[in-house]
């Protein structure tokens, strides 16, 4: 009976599957950044947001990155709502990933302005706004909101569930995004790695989340 009871319980192979993806994306989207931080020529990642990274002769990549990401965070999502059927978060962790998936798809698609000395050749920050700039934006904003969102969800999934130490991880990568953001609209010194170490905190935090359901 023992045996009969946890196999019903356990996630199934393709809830698992789902949500490996979203397991993988965030740190994938991490690491490639990272990675090209490291290499392009002329990118400071405490003068120039990694979206920037867009720009030039391997934007390219960066643009996958982000639609890449965004695919499997979508698929992702349908991984937690299987898993967290008549659960706290069963509604809107699901839609709220959906919405961050979405987000960066569009992010890496609408590109923002090059300037700030990156690419090299661009020293100048530019006097107007494009609409794909303002576009990528937008979708950043609605990426990031979606993201802070689902930790705070996440943190009353776990509170509900009695992991008081997850709970409180969880608003404070939940929080981190949050002022990431208003950091880097300030644009004070630092504002861009800033943003970045908010970003990360929830992007690793929902693939953490993701994995232990798993």
């Amino acid at each position: 009976m023992t045996a009969i009871t946890a196999t019903s319980t356990a996630p199934s192979i393709k809830t698992r599957t789902l949500l490996g993806l979203v397991t993988v994306a965030q740190p994938l989207w991490i690491a490639v950044s990272l990675t090209q931080a490291a290499t392009r020529e002329g990118f400071d990642l405490t003068r120039h947001p990694l979206s920037a990274l867009a720009n030039g002769d391997l934007g390219w990549l960066q643009i996958t990155n982000f639609v890449l990401a965004g695919l499997l965070t979508i698929a992702g999502s349908f991984g937690f709502r299987r898993a967290l059927a008549g659960k706290p978060g069963a509604t809107w962790v699901p839609r709220l990933t959906l919405t961050a998936g979405v987000g960066l798809i569009a992010a890496g698609l609408l590109v923002m302005d090059p300037g700030g000395g990156f690419p090299v050749g661009h020293d100048e920050l530019p006097t107007t706004m494009s609409w794909h700039s303002a576009g990528h934006m937008i979708a950043g904003t609605a990426t990031f909101a979606a993201l802070s969102a689902t930790c705070f969800v996440l943190g009353r999934f776990y509170t509900r569930t009695g992991r008081r130490g997850h709970a409180v991880a969880s608003r404070v990568a939940g929080v981190a995004i949050l002022l990431g953001n208003a950091w880097a609209m300030s644009g004070q010194a630092g504002a861009s790695l800033g943003l970045a170490v908010g970003v990360f905190s929830a992007m690793l935090w929902v693939a953490y989340s993701a994995a232990r359901l798993r």
